[in-house]
């Protein structure tokens, strides 16, 4: 299999109609920028178009949970740089960390941990990740030393300040 980079990154620009009063990004809107993110990420690095898959073999990724650290606020009409990586994975489900920065990632926005079930349409049950999507994870996971999340932005905060 190739060898696929284990952090992706892309950049957006902060919108004024997802912002609140203060002209900073709404705390709704952190989900839509970073979850956009990810699936333009995948696209673009692992060829990776999960509603072209979905239509394809009836299965796809449902949201399990996330849990999100607003660290700084993202302003209107700033461009960030947004960063995401696979923690973990099993025979039905995912654990990816997704990170927003300043453009220039001197400046932690937020971070998010997401869980996805891998899902079938058909019978509305969680499936099994076939041996392609096995080894594609195997492949890009990119662990992380911590195992709870308020201790991984703590982290994540200290690595950005030193």
């Amino acid at each position: 299999m190739k060898d696929f980079p284990k952090i992706l990154e892309s950049n957006s620009r902060i919108r004024f109609q997802d912002c609140d009063p203060l002209n900073h990004l709404n705390n709704s809107k952190y989900l839509d920028y970073l979850i956009n993110a990810r699936e333009d990420q995948l696209i673009a690095h692992y060829d990776l178009n999960i509603f072209e898959n979905a239509k394809k073999t009836g299965t796809t990724w449902v949201v399990g949970s996330h849990q999100i650290a607003y660290v700084r606020p993202a302003n209107v009409m700033e461009t960030v740089t947004i960063q995401s990586q696979l923690i973990q994975y099993g025979n039905k489900q995912l654990l990816v960390e997704i990170r927003m920065y300043n453009e220039e990632k001197t400046e932690l926005k937020a971070v998010m941990w997401s869980s996805f079930v891998h899902f079938n349409v058909l019978t509305g049950k969680a499936h099994e990740h076939n041996a392609h999507f096995m080894s594609l994870f195997e492949n890009v996971q990119l662990p992380v030393n911590e195992l709870d999340f308020n201790m991984r932005v703590k982290s994540l905060r200290m690595a950005i300040v030193s």
